[in-house]
């Protein structure tokens, strides 16, 4: 789709200084700029590209002076960072707005589907599922017995949902992510170890956002909950029972054991691991490669380390950390000498 400054100017309630004709049909970055693009200047370390980018539009502050020519039509507004997220926003929408149903998706006669939803190529909806309106999945999803999909949420390509799950509106869950799988339980006996069977399932509240590759296992009992808002980085693993409370963030690779409740507002880095049957309180930030062995329960607490403990206690400890081996090495000389003297 192209637009034209003039457009796109009215959308942003910019003014326009150059072309209001000049028309684009993508975005850049200033730096990266091509002609038929559209880009913006927020950051003044990118200033000095102002000048020689080949975008046809730039969006710049209102206040912002020019010292020299560009070549580009400029849209000022209030605030450049914000007006571009907008269109970014829109571009968005526009790209993912796929509507329809291909002759290759399959829906069981039993399910029940609502208005306005896109089923790719090679989808499956299942015995007794619920979807809502305005659902996007994208080719390749699976959709279990009895899973329940809220309105305006969207399933990218490969997504597995298995049976019983329920899901709630506005969720986004990217390609490769597994819910519901079975959580891993076995029970001791003689001849071996035999398998607990999992007979619970997964609540995924609304607006939550799970990244590329993660893996929700299924309660063994009850459920398995992510709370409205959590947000989920890529290939984390959240086992059977666990509950996330509402907007919690997860960055990449974190791994909670079962039946671990972690509370609201909760921030952790990437590799962060944390063991079964924990309580994790209100605000907790833990920061990257710690792994946390005891509940947490004052809020508002960060943790470092491995096994983790208060992050201000941590650096203390780590100047010492780094110091081993001169300590080391000193007390070596000590006992050198305790020895002479003897």
């Amino acid at each position: 789709m192209q637009f034209t400054a003039a457009q796109i100017a009215g959308i942003l309630n910019g003014t326009i200084e150059g072309n209001p004709d000049a028309s684009v049909s993508k975005l850049s970055k200033i730096e990266e700029g091509v002609p038929g693009s559209i880009s913006f200047l927020a950051n003044p370390l990118y200033t000095q590209y102002i000048y020689g980018t080949q975008a046809s539009i730039v969006i710049i502050n209102k206040d912002f002076a020019l010292t020299g020519p560009t070549s580009a039509t400029l849209i000022r507004v209030d605030n450049a960072g914000s007006a571009f997220a907008k269109l970014l926003e829109m571009y968005n929408q526009v790209k993912l707005n796929k509507t329809g149903i291909s002759k290759m998706a399959y829906i069981s006669d039993s399910a029940t589907v609502g208005s306005n939803i896109y089923a790719g190529e090679f989808a499956v909806i299942s015995d007794n599922a619920r979807i809502g309106n305005n659902v996007k999945i994208y080719p390749q999803v699976y959709i279990g017995d009895n899973v329940v999909i809220g309105d305006n949420t969207t399933l990218f390509a490969g997504v597995k949902i298995y049976s019983d799950t329920q899901i709630g509106k506005d969720c986004i869950i990217h390609s490769g992510a597994v819910i519901g799988s079975d959580g891993f339980r076995f029970a001791p006996e003689n001849e071996g170890n035999k398998k607990v069977p999992q007979i619970g399932n997964v609540i995924i509240e609304d607006d939550v956002e799970i990244g590329a590759n993660c893996a929700i296992d299924r309660a063994t009992l009850g459920s398995t909950i992510l709370r409205k808002g959590v947000k989920f980085d890529n290939l984390i693993h959240i086992a059977h029972n666990v509950e996330i409370g509402e907007n919690s963030y997860l960055a990449a690779c974190n791994v909670v054991a079962g039946s671990t409740k972690i509370g609201k507002n909760c921030m952790f880095s990437g590799q962060v691991g944390i063991v079964g049957h924990l309580h994790i309180a209100d605000n907790t930030i833990i920061t990257a490669q710690s792994g946390i062995s005891k509940s947490i329960n004052k809020p508002g607490e960060v943790y470092m380390g491995s096994p983790a403990f208060e992050a201000g206690k941590y650096r203390k400890a780590y100047v010492h950390f780094r110091n081993l081996d001169n300590m080391a090495g000193r007390i070596d000389k000590l006992e050198k000498k305790s020895k002479q003297a003897e």
